[in-house]
């Protein structure tokens, strides 16, 4: 048994505001266009939950470490 686990951070390549939704994409090896569609379809019917779930991933989530940045 592996000791080992994904751990989700925010994007340091694939961010247009804070790298949450690169982040998740990352996480769940998604496209993060896909994920970023899902957040507006979310901010859609429920604004201001969408709103709040972003702004708490953003200060709670931690960026990827450099190390494991790709380049580019």
């Amino acid at each position: 048994m592996s000791s080992e686990y994904k751990r989700f951070y925010r994007s340091r390549r694939d961010r247009m505001i804070a790298g949450v939704c690169g982040g998740l994409a990352m996480y769940f090896s998604l496209d993060p266009t896909l994920v970023r569609l899902g957040f507006v379809g979310a901010a859609f019917i429920h604004p201001a939950g969408a709103v709040l779930a972003y702004l708490v991933m953003k200060i709670v989530v931690l960026d990827a470490p450099l190390a494991d940045a790709p380049e580019g």
